[in-house]
């Protein structure tokens, strides 16, 4: 399994949907392991973002596919960068 760290900010409509139903964020995390994408953390932050998500899923390909399903309701816009745990990362620059 991989990581990803996904940067989420909402649209108009999802911060609508999000003020008349905070909850809705838990029913989307349950959507994605429907995807085959795992919720392992989540963050409420300030900034240009509001979420900051860390995932786990089997493969790229998996990931696009929720990337596409979930940009498409036009609620929410992402950026997905793949993450590389810090002492694997050390290991292989040995």
């Amino acid at each position: 399994m991989a990581y990803y760290v996904i940067l989420s900010k909402l649209t108009d409509e999802g911060r609508k949907t999000i003020k008349e139903k905070p909850g809705r964020i838990f029913e989307v995390n349950k959507e994605l392991e429907a995807m085959g994408v795992k919720v392992k953390e989540q963050y409420a932050v300030l900034g240009p973002y509001d979420f900051v998500n860390i995932v786990e899923a089997p493969d790229n390909e998996t990931v696009m596919k929720m990337s596409v399903e979930l940009g498409a309701r036009g609620s929410v816009e992402l950026l997905t960068l793949p993450a590389i745990a810090a002492d694997e990362f050390a290991k292989k620059m040995k």
